[in-house]
């Protein structure tokens, strides 16, 4: 195949994915950076690093999970490059103990909504299970997120549920104190 040939479907390849998971793109990156200068940077390095990687993708693996598989990644590297910038401390499932909740002092200034708390509790995971909660508020399936992950239908399950236990915690305590 000739490299004019190949750069054309490579880009034919790339428009298609972009047009078909760019909400998806916007979603993800808004889950690995709350800054918006910053966010938009991340959306134009993912949709770089989608167009190059389409020079590999010889169809290993679902274009989906492919797509998310690439975001991921460039998301992660994001996060840990301005994590070591900002020096923020991330947590894993077992060291959390308490997200943000209404008496977090970024409340201050009035009751930020469920979307923006939800993020904001995700931004403090470590890079793996803020991937794996991405994926899952993407509404992929264990088997999906397995294949982007790397990890077992059952360990996505088990993590996922983990998740959601921990992230509903404020909430439920917020209700009982009603």
């Amino acid at each position: 195949m000739t490299d004019a040939r190949a750069k054309s479907q490579q880009d034919a390849r790339y428009l298609a994915a972009a047009r078909l998971y760019g909400a998806m793109i916007e979603r993800l990156a808004r889950g690995y950076e709350a800054d918006g200068e910053l966010r938009r940077d991340l959306v134009q390095d993912i949709h770089a690093a989608l167009w190059r990687s389409f020079t590999i993708f010889e169809g290993q693996c679902s274009e989906k999970s492919w797509v998310h598989r690439i975001a991921h990644n460039v998301g992660v590297t994001h996060m840990m490059t301005g994590r070591r910038a900002r020096r923020t401390a991330l947590v894993g499932l077992e060291e959390i103990e308490q997200l943000p909740g209404a008496d977090d002092p970024e409340h201050a200034t009035g009751e930020r909504s469920l979307s923006d708390r939800l993020l904001a509790a995700i931004h403090r995971l470590k890079p793996a299970d803020r991937q794996v909660m991405l994926l899952y508020l993407e509404d992929l399936t264990a088997a999906e997120i397995g294949e982007v992950t790397g990890l077992s239908p059952s360990a996505v399950a088990v993590r996922v549920h983990r998740l959601k236990a921990l992230l509903a915690e404020p909430y439920r305590t917020q209700e009982e104190s009603a």
